[in-house]
């Protein structure tokens, strides 16, 4: 073999890149990273990433290298624009969310249910993840199609709960009530309109076995499947128990009000502007992504709050209505 093709043999086999390799084991260091969600991260396989790290790969050393540098400039990319990314509020007070926090305070105090429903975009998700975060035994699981039947959604309250949640539908759920009784907790189902008949008496049957508070948080489904022909038949004992209900169809303007003081919106124009976004569907979540991007705007430009024109050209840069 040539000395050139020995040469070029070393690059891509054995040279291994010493100052790539410790800017690695730094950042894992620093960030308590794993060489398994390193390998996720950067796409090597863990075998090649583990003799990599260690300086001892074989194979092609630069096509690793190149994966490697990829997620760090990923990793450098990402971090610049966090820089210029502003700090949204992480929560707003606004009068929707007094009174699903009513509804879930309720419930749990009284060993109810509450059946919170309406409008995306209103902020009941938001609002649910701040109550679960202040208060103590609170449990929020999210409903989706592919967890719509008994099984699935008790298998999902289960992982919330942190107990086993495979096995036969009704030792999952004797599992569940013996966790869950004689704790005074709050049991949340988000996205509850897509829970089968079924499902929602399996979760009717773990309130009233446990004697825990119920929530029931979705869109006008939740409330219609309830109080619909078949309620009677299908809903009776579940309806009986509805304590509280909150119907929350769009966003308030002083929810829009409260949102836009939380972000120092304080010129006429720029309010106004605002609350024609909040009255359109998508409400608050549509706001704050535009008044984020608006602020993003202003930054750029070296202003210390977004004006109104650059409200009106984030709001048309994210696709919203002229």
């Amino acid at each position: 073999m040539s000395d050139s093709k020995v040469t070029q043999l070393d690059k891509t086999r054995g040279a291994h890149d010493e100052a790539l390799i410790s800017e690695v084991r730094g950042i894992m260091e620093a960030e308590s990273l794993s060489q398994t969600a390193l390998s996720q991260l950067t796409g090597v396989g863990k075998a090649r990433l583990s003799q990599w790290l260690n300086g001892v790969y074989k194979g092609n050393v630069a096509a690793v290298e190149t994966d490697v540098r990829r997620w760090l400039e990923s990793r450098q990319a990402s971090a610049a624009l966090e820089g210029q990314m502003p700090t949204a509020p992480e929560w707003v007070e606004t009068p929707s969310a007094r009174a699903v926090l009513s509804a879930l305070s309720f419930a749990q105090m009284a060993e109810a249910v509450s059946v919170i429903y309406g409008g995306a975009g209103v902020g009941k998700t938001t609002t649910l993840a701040r109550y679960r975060d202040q208060a103590p035994n609170v449990w929020v699981v999210t409903a989706t199609p592919a967890a719509s039947a008994p099984g699935p959604i008790l298998a999902r309250i289960a992982q919330v709960l942190g107990i086993r949640a495979s096995g036969a539908v009704h030792v999952v759920e004797a599992n569940i009530i013996e966790r869950v009784s004689e704790t005074r907790g709050l049991l949340v189902i988000d996205e509850a309109q897509h829970l089968t008949h079924r499902a929602l008496d399996a979760i009717r049957s773990i309130h009233d076995a446990a004697g825990i508070g119920l929530a029931l948080v979705g869109n006008e489904i939740v409330y219609s499947q309830l109080t619909g022909g078949s309620r009677s038949v299908g809903f009776a004992q579940l309806f009986s128990r509805v304590a509280k209900r909150v119907r929350l169809s769009r966003a308030k303007d002083a929810d829009v009000t409260a949102l836009l003081e939380a972000w120092g919106i304080a010129d006429k124009e720029s309010r106004q502007l605002c609350l024609g976004i909040g009255r359109r569907p998508g409400a608050l979540r549509g706001l704050s992504q535009t008044l984020r991007l608006a602020s993003m705007f202003a930054a750029a430009t070296g202003a210390a709050r977004p004006s109104a024109e650059h409200i009106r050209d984030a709001w048309q840069d994210l696709g919203g209505e002229a």
